[in-house]
């Protein structure tokens, strides 16, 4: 299951906008968070190309996708597939760069596309499920291409 899900511009590691969630770990979700802030920053001081990653942080996964001047970061379950986490951040990376793709370089202040959220959370319910049809397709369909 997805529970965080972060986008930051990689230059300056400026968090461009937000999955707000529901807050029922909220011990555990301030700490994740400072996580994948530090993340950020570390991202923001080395040359990174294109990539994917995924990093063990207690009993969760963070994933990411850099792509362009962005990343894209999702904290999941251990258990959740990997594929459909990439998927998933793909899904979001898709859609923010259509949506936001020319104002990444000029925004200014932290979550200055905060109303991305909307998305964030109607996709995240897309993926909730690991045994969904939709789901299943997808993980067929790369079993197939791998």
């Amino acid at each position: 299951m997805v529970k965080l899900t972060m986008i930051a511009r990689v230059t300056d590691g400026l968090p461009l906008a937000e999955g707000l969630d529901d807050g029922r770990d909220q011990k555990d979700s301030d700490f994740y968070k400072q996580q994948a802030k530090l993340l950020f920053k570390n991202l923001s001081k080395g040359q990174h190309e294109a990539s994917r990653m995924s990093i063990e942080t207690g009993s969760y996964f963070f994933h990411y996708i850099i792509e362009g001047r962005v990343c894209y970061l999702t904290m999941c379950d251990r258990s959740y597939p990997k594929k459909l986490a990439f998927q998933y951040l793909e899904d979001l990376k898709n859609e923010f760069e259509r949506v936001n793709g020319s104002q990444i370089e000029t925004a200014a202040r932290p979550y200055a596309f905060i109303k991305f959220d909307t998305y964030i959370q109607k996709t995240k319910k897309l993926y909730l499920d690991t045994r969904t049809q939709r789901n299943i397709a997808k993980l067929n369909d790369e079993l197939y291409e791998g």
